[in-house]
């Protein structure tokens, strides 16, 4: 398999939909703004954004797909059949406890609210009552999203990597749909209309998981639940997986709840903001290189082709190095200009912007950790090691809870995302050095070569941008076309210095340029 075609794939969708995820943000800066009530509404979102980073990003595909790639690989030509009657059994017992589970949290939902967001910074009860509601409006979207990764998995194994990339974007365009037909001049109702849409484009979602797998021959029936080896085998091995992929979701968790319970309101929206513009790079480079790196590792070491790992994960690494060191800069450097064309309206106001920015910045210095988190757990997953991982990210969520803790009063709603980023690097630095250390991982002749030459033209283009970064500011005030133009000669002046730079610096060669070629050939 091709990793860079295949990750290609999936960035290009992913980079759609968070392409769409932006402008679905800009719509809710420009009716809602920044207040207690688009900080309601994003912590009731922020519980299923988890759950699906957790399940759809991470648990499933951390946990089903090896054991399913396992069953296939064993039986020859009955290996789909095989594979299939193993989502069977691990559907019949997922089901029910979703169902369960739903229930559960819709009774609780107060306690939940109230753990997100330590009820909030000084409201009145009615607030806090509202803030509920749309938590319960939302809960139906984590059963929903888990079946999804369940089908998702399935596809990514058969090679249909685009079909599960692809859901995301239904969620986004149900939410802008809904924003431009059912905004009020209300807020509140705004807010409302978007909960309800969250689980309507569960299902949707859902739809077009069930259909595609349909098409692609997998038919799945429903059993009586049944604890089988195989199935509590999975058990084990998802909720481990879920803690060691999500650590970043989770730190994010913390950081939201803190932020509600110590700052003024709006600093949930701040920081939400910022993460959106963060996870941009993320999805287009992580999620696809992650996405990818499980299941060709395991067919690897399956297959008995240790080198050929080695190789792959050398690669993943390189490539992740390739996309993010110059994000990384782009977003530290270029924060302000890109927050103010985004978002800088309607009622989301230039102090918003540039706290926003400020945000982004801390977090953005944290976003090469971010990525490789998703190049180097597939190194464990892949050998179905899941309590390795989960270890590590148990410590790095108490590094962020004391980060957060002290980092939150001086630097207030800079504090939570620095806090992120420092210890998803902690994260970075536990991983590798086991690998390591186990003999897993060494980094090859190429990578050692190109690693700091990659680092030095993100900081050639990150010099340019910064001298040009002034003269664009005035045109991220204009209308929505200009806005766009101003981004587009940021952008593409930054890819240019870097691409050239990597030329320069022998980051990047022609070989690899006529290598690419003959590949997309």
């Amino acid at each position: 398999m091709n990793l860079v075609k295949a990750t290609g794939t999936i960035g290009g969708l992913t980079l759609i939909s968070r392409v769409l995820g932006l402008v679905r943000d800009s719509l809710f800066a420009r009716f809602v703004g920044a207040s207690f009530v688009s900080d309601a509404f994003l912590v009731a979102f922020r519980l299923p954004n988890m759950f699906r980073a957790l399940f759809a990003e991470g648990a499933f595909a951390s946990a089903f797909i090896p054991m399913f790639n396992q069953r296939v690989a064993d039986r020859k030509g009955e290996g789909l059949p095989a594979g299939i009657a193993f989502a069977e059994a691990a559907l019949a017992v997922l089901l029910p406890t979703l169902i369960g589970m739903t229930i559960l949290l819709e009774v609780f939902a107060w306690p939940v609210t109230w753990l997100l967001s330590g009820k909030f910074n000084g409201i009145t009860p009615a607030q806090f009552a509202f803030a509920v509601h749309l938590s319960r409006l939302t809960i139906p979207y984590l059963a929903l999203i888990s079946l999804v990764s369940l089908l998702g998995g399935i596809l990514n194994s058969l090679h249909k990597f685009w079909v599960n990339a692809a859901a995301p974007i239904l969620l986004n365009l149900t939410l802008i749909l809904t924003m431009l037909l059912f905004h009020a001049a209300n807020p509140v109702l705004t807010a409302r209309n978007q909960a309800i849409a969250v689980t309507v484009s569960g299902a949707l979602q859902l739809a077009w998981l069930w259909i595609s797998c349909v098409r692609n021959g997998v038919h799945l029936r429903l059993h009586r639940p049944r604890l089988t080896p195989e199935v509590r085998r999975l058990m084990r091995l998802i909720w481990p997986a879920a803690a060691g992929s999500g650590a970043v979701q989770i730190n994010l968790l913390i950081s939201t709840a803190l932020a509600a319970r110590l700052l003024p309101h709006g600093s949930v929206t701040y920081i939400y903001m910022a993460d959106r513009l963060n996870q941009l790079p993320l999805g287009l480079i992580g999620i696809g290189l992650g996405t990818v790196l499980l299941p060709t590792i395991s067919r690897q070491l399956g297959g008995g082709d240790d080198a050929g790992a080695m190789a792959t994960q050398n690669r993943g690494m390189e490539l992740a190095l390739l996309l993010t060191l110059p994000a990384t800069v782009a977003l530290v450097l270029c924060g302000e200009p890109i927050a103010a064309a985004l978002f800088g309206y309607g009622r989301f106001t230039a102090q918003d912007t540039h706290l926003t920015a400020q945000a982004l910045a801390a977090f953005s210095v944290g976003l090469p950790s971010y990525i490789l988190v998703k190049v180097l757990t597939p190194g464990f997953y892949a050998r179905q090691d899941t309590t390795t991982p989960v270890r590590f990210a148990m410590i790095a969520m108490a590094v962020n809870l004391a980060l957060n803790l002290a980092l939150i009063v001086p630097l207030r709603h800079m504090g939570p995302p620095l806090a992120t980023a420092l210890s998803s690097t902690v994260n970075v630095a536990l991983l590798y050095g086991t690998l390591v250390r186990r003999g897993l991982f060494v980094a090859d002749a190429r990578l050692r070569h190109r690693a700091w030459r990659l680092a030095a033209a993100a900081l050639t283009m990150g010099a340019v941008l910064w001298v040009g970064e002034g003269r664009l500011m005035p045109y991220t005030h204009g209308s929505w076309l200009v806005r766009i133009a101003a981004l587009g000669v940021l952008v593409g002046a930054g890819a240019l210095v870097y691409g050239a730079a990597t030329f320069a610096l022998g980051a990047f060669t022609a070989d690899d340029l006529q290598f690419l070629r003959r590949k997309r050939a």
